[in-house]
């Protein structure tokens, strides 16, 4: 069962997500929290990869920035996989 803080940065994570792949309908995410805090791994369409990582891995590091601060402002630890 997903905790409150689990819950809020997964939808966080979907959404921006969406937000940046052609086919949204295939986006997934899924969180497990460990003793290192939140862990995510993120599923897109491998025709979306690209989008998702960026040049340099820019949009990936972007994400995971702005995922690891609203963890922090809830007190946990995030991670974010990209996984293809």
């Amino acid at each position: 069962m997903a905790t409150n803080h689990q819950a809020d940065v997964r939808a966080l994570a979907e959404a921006m997500a969406r937000m940046l792949v052609e086919a949204p309908e295939e986006v997934e995410v899924t969180a497990e929290e460990s003793s290192h805090g939140i862990e995510l791994e993120l599923y897109v369409a491998e025709s979306d990869m690209g989008r998702i990582i960026g040049r340099s891995g820019r949009t990936a590091r972007c994400l995971r920035n702005i995922l690891s601060a609203a963890a922090d402002k809830q007190g946990k630890r995030c991670s974010l996989d990209i996984v293809e």
